[in-house]
C-alpha cells in the first residue's frame, strides 16, 4: 500500500534538507533532492519498522484530552 505525503525541503550549505509533514521526526538530508526523496523515505520505513510499546504483552492505551494553544 502506498501513502502519499509533503515532503517539505529546503537548500541548506548545499544541502537538500527535508521533512515529512504529516510525520513529526521524520527529517533527512541529500546531494540532490532524488537522493533526499530516496533518504527519507528510508528515514520513514526505518520508524515505522521499530517496534513500538504498543506491540508489547501486557501495553495498555488510554484516551487523553490535550489543550490546544
Amino acid at each position: 500500500m502506498k501513502r502519499q505525503f509533503s515532503l517539505e525541503y529546503w537548500i541548506d550549505d548545499g544541502w537538500y534538507i527535508g521533512r515529512l509533514k504529516e510525520i513529526p521526526g521524520i527529517f533527512s538530508q541529500g546531494e540532490t533532492l532524488e537522493e533526499l526523496e530516496k533518504n527519507i523515505r528510508d528515514a520513514y520505513t526505518m520508524v515505522m519498522e521499530e517496534e513500538v510499546p504498543s506491540q508489547h504483552s501486557g501495553a495498555q492505551t488510554k484516551d487523553i484530552s490535550v489543550d490546544v494553544v
